[in-house]
């Protein structure tokens, strides 16, 4: 397994366990209101409810978040090498390690960080579709692509 390959899969298992944390956490608050609902009365109560409520469809902002950056990592082939950078390339710039997908907490494979950002991120824009070599300024840092995988 490559590097890139095995940062994809890493990527996948953070998302996939964000989504079951989510989803238990929804489930949780649903029981916990039907089993609220059938002991409670008056004002407490409603109160209690609806900050219940509030809080799952908090939650369900969140899931529809992390689903939407699984969608993402899903469309990636990480067996695919480009000479340009695209979406899911692994791009080494001025030492870091950069995963071109979405914006994700950084990781460390092998003992190596790596940092996933949106290609919509300004430093993502400046990234994509260029190649080895190439050099841009973000922010008064001036950035030189290394590699791409």
């Amino acid at each position: 397994m490559t590097f890139k390959q095995k940062t994809h899969q890493h990527y996948l298992q953070l998302v996939q366990d964000r989504i079951d944390v989510f989803k238990d956490m929804i489930i949780a608050l649903t029981e916990d209101s039907k089993n609220d609902a059938k002991g409670s009365a008056g004002d407490k109560h409603e109160t209690a409810l609806s900050m219940m409520h509030i809080e799952q469809e908090k939650l369900n902002h969140k899931l529809k978040e992390v689903l939407a950056q699984k969608a993402v990592l899903d469309k990636i082939d990480s067996t695919t090498i480009a000479k340009t950078i695209i979406v899911g390339s692994l791009v080494k710039a001025n030492g870091i390690y950069l995963y071109l997908s979405a914006a994700l907490p950084k990781i460390a494979v092998d003992g190596i960080n790596i940092i996933a950002l949106s290609p919509q991120s300004p430093l993502g824009n400046k990234l994509m579709g260029n190649e080895v070599g190439f050099g841009f300024e973000i922010n008064g840092t001036r950035y030189v692509i290394q590699n791409i995988e």
